[in-house]
């Protein structure tokens, strides 16, 4: 989530002072995350890390249901969000070492009917090129598809959406996160291995390594009786909220796992490839290295503490350095799901942090990795978990000001006369489909055809401008409406912008631009 990807930037700057030697207890861990659970206002949270091929930790912290008051365990799984495109990448890896495909197929290869948004893009866009974020295509571009979920997308329409997108920048020249390709990586799985990709991933990933209690899809949801829930302290006091569920994105965030689990990929990728003991490998070596390359640059945050030169994205990987040594990460978000795994195989050091809850989990992922990392590398200790505190407080607040600014002048105008007339109707955007304006008890509300939980009162703001408060409350979401044109005194588009300056990315309302269809 966004809040995971700037945070890195934010706090990286601070000056080294004596080194501690180079280890860390699970005492240390222990009373670590239980002074962040607290001060993050985190429902539950689970860790596991490994060392030299050891477990050092491997527990749970807090609750998995604040009503059930279920504990966190080592069994409890999790929703790893994006962290499931690295098994994703792993997946076309296998692929490749068994030649039925090369990083350098052209995916209309594979699936004829892709369209990209130009010619030269849709003609040369390679399998690399759906893992490492450098499209053109702005960040997050096109997530409305499934975000919020409970959309009826399907893959046939991502395939044909990219043709409606403006790039933000030339092909391969820019990093901008983007979900919906790695969907079409998980539709290439599916073409060229001839299983659902749901079904590749379970038996030749999840099984081999013996991830009994992970799988990927809501549909064994139901069956599970040690399963974190999702919680949100968005209106100020931690609610649980509804787990999200679609499986369009399964190649791009839909793997359940507990940390006992996570541990086996962990030893998976620091033996590049290899598991039991190194008599089995799932991919190459040579494969391993691949993905663990920068094919997309990033600008590299260097500073005195961490003596970092580089930064950039990989084959569904995040890659950087500290101190010399390579670090090897990913995040991942999904409404009250937060989820961090991080290698430094120069160390043959891993972890991953499950978290359940909105705001606090990304802050407290980033605070007990950042005191891990920092021991192993022989550093002084510094205080991330205020650290972090301040720093969602600093931008809770900011996203709030905007926010209130904007509901307090809806309250404080007077009630208005508005011809309803102008507003009412149907606008059609080319890849979101239809919106709908429509009377609610003599008021005006808006509502997407094809994405439900998007429906809301509209609010008078000023002159063709409403604010629209979505009846979806999992994430703060809201935006600010304004119609355009006139034809016959009647609007001819709408152009939409999240009213929080903290929306997530994932919501990009921007990239939608709606014409009216009904006379």
């Amino acid at each position: 989530m966004k809040f995971c990807l700037l945070l890195l930037t934010y706090l990286i700057s601070f000056a080294v002072t004596t080194p501690i030697s180079a280890q860390i207890t699970e005492q240390k861990i222990d009373s670590l995350m239980n002074r962040a659970l607290a001060k993050l206002q985190v429902a539950g949270a689970a860790i596991i890390l490994v060392k030299d091929g050891q477990t050092v930790v491997q527990k749970g912290y807090g609750v998995a249901d604040m009503h059930t008051q279920a504990p966190v365990d080592d069994q409890t799984i999790f929703q790893i969000a994006s962290n499931s495109k690295a098994f994703t990448s792993a997946a076309l890896a296998m692929l490749v070492d068994e030649g039925k495909l090369t990083w350098e197929d052209k995916v209309i290869d594979h699936i004829p009917e892709f369209k990209m948004y130009n010619d030269y893009v849709t003609m040369n866009m390679n399998i690399t090129d759906l893992l490492t974020h450098r499209s053109g295509l702005g960040l997050g571009a096109g997530d409305l598809m499934f975000f919020p979920d409970s959309t009826d997308f399907t893959v046939a329409d991502v395939l044909q959406v990219f043709q409606h997108f403006q790039p933000e920048s030339a092909f391969r020249t820019q990093f901008d996160y983007d979900n919906l390709l790695y969907i079409v990586a998980g539709e290439v799985i599916e073409r060229v291995s001839g299983q659902p990709y749901e079904v590749f991933i379970q038996q030749r990933i999840l099984t081999p390594l013996g991830m009994a209690s992970s799988f990927i899809g809501s549909q064994p949801v139901a069956q599970q009786t040690n399963l974190a829930k999702p919680h949100s302290t968005t209106t100020g006091e931690m609610r649980r909220i509804q787990l999200f569920d679609n499986g369009l994105t399964n190649a791009a965030g839909g793997i359940y796992a507990n940390v006992a689990d996570m541990a086996k990929w962990l030893q998976l990728q620091l033996n590049k490839g290899h598991y039991s003991n190194g008599d089995s490998s799932l991919f190459s070596s040579e494969n391993a290295a691949k993905m663990w390359t920068v094919h997309t640059p990033m600008a590299a945050h260097g500073s005195a503490r961490y003596q970092t030169h580089f930064s950039g994205y990989g084959l569904g990987w995040f890659l950087t350095d500290i101190r010399g040594n390579m670090v090897v990460s990913h995040s991942g978000g999904l409404p009250g799901m937060l989820s961090e795994v991080i290698l430094i195989p120069d160390l043959n050091l891993g972890m991953v942090l499950l978290t359940n809850t909105e705001y606090g989990g990304g802050a407290l992922n980033d605070a007990i990795s950042r005191s891990i990392m920092d021991a192993y590398f022989g550093l002084d200790e510094l205080p991330w978990i205020d650290k972090n505190t301040q720093y969602l407080a600093d931008n809770i607040h900011q996203a709030d000001e905007e926010t209130t600014r904007v509901w307090a002048r809806v309250d404080s105008l007077k009630p208005q006369k508005i011809d309803t007339k102008r507003y009412l109707g149907s606008f059609q955007d080319n890849w979101f489909g239809e919106m709908q304006i429509y009377l609610k008890d003599d008021a005006l509300w808006m509502r997407s055809v094809r994405s439900p939980k998007l429906n809301g009162s509209m609010h008078f703001y000023e002159k063709d401008v409403f604010a629209v408060r979505w009846d979806y409350r999992d994430m703060e979401c809201d935006v600010l409406a304004t119609f355009e044109g006139e034809e016959s005194g009647k609007a001819t588009s709408i152009k939409l912008k999240g009213i929080s300056p903290e929306i997530d990315f994932s919501f990009d309302f921007q990239d939608l631009n709606l014409r009216r269809i009904t006379p």
